[in-house]
């Protein structure tokens, strides 16, 4: 298989949503354009440590070595299930001019590579789909894993950017409308508990 259809496959991979997509999308509404961005860049970052650790084992060890994959899948789960039932709970701000500052830059990006980096089906997601592109046979099997990988993630990052500022365009939407925040805060919140309650009983 060559590059092309790799950037493809990933393409519509990342298009699909998940949690990233979901957290980049709620920060751009509520928070504008510019956070979505940072957001979006989180996220990417929390892709690192998975793409790492599916080039420097095996299969073989990822399947002998359930106890770490479920504890990482527990804490992934109970994470996205904080998340979301604090989106319910909290009180929105309801002047959206002034959110945007009250919210570090440094605290949307962490919570963006905690999503991702709590999420253990990334790791086996690389394992199955990285060897698909890059030769086994090669000796430079690992350069080859980490040009793919970066490429997954510069498509990442530039899709949930996307995403970002068509959710932050509409910002302009609810920016007068605390009843439009407060309900779309808690439809985000109840999509993080389902995405916990999925990756809390998933089999892989």
């Amino acid at each position: 298989m060559n590059t092309f259809s790799f950037l493809i496959t990933s393409f519509i991979i990342i298009l699909i949503p998940g949690t990233g997509v979901t957290y980049t999308i709620s920060t751009g509404i509520t928070k504008g354009k510019r956070a979505s961005i940072f957001a979006a860049f989180g996220c990417t970052m929390g892709i690192i440590p998975h793409l790492c650790v599916s080039i420097a084992l095996s299969s073989f060890i990822m399947k002998i070595n359930n106890n770490a994959f479920f504890i990482l899948k527990l804490l992934g789960a109970i994470y996205l299930l904080y998340l979301g039932i604090g989106m319910i709970i909290s009180i929105p701000s309801f002047n959206l001019a002034n959110s945007k500052s009250e919210k570090k830059v440094s605290t949307i990006i962490r919570s963006g590579i905690l999503i991702n980096l709590l999420n253990p089906k990334l790791t086996l997601f690389f394992f199955s789909f990285l060897p698909q592109y890059a030769k086994s046979t090669s000796g430079n099997y690992i350069i080859e894993c980490l040009l793919y990988g970066f490429g997954f993630m510069i498509i990442t990052l530039l899709v949930f950017i996307g995403y970002g500022l068509l959710a932050g365009i509409t910002n302009e939407f609810f920016i007068n409308s605390p009843t439009r925040i407060s309900l779309l805060q808690k439809i985000f919140g109840i999509i993080f508990i389902v995405f916990a309650i999925q990756l809390a009983f998933s089999s892989i």
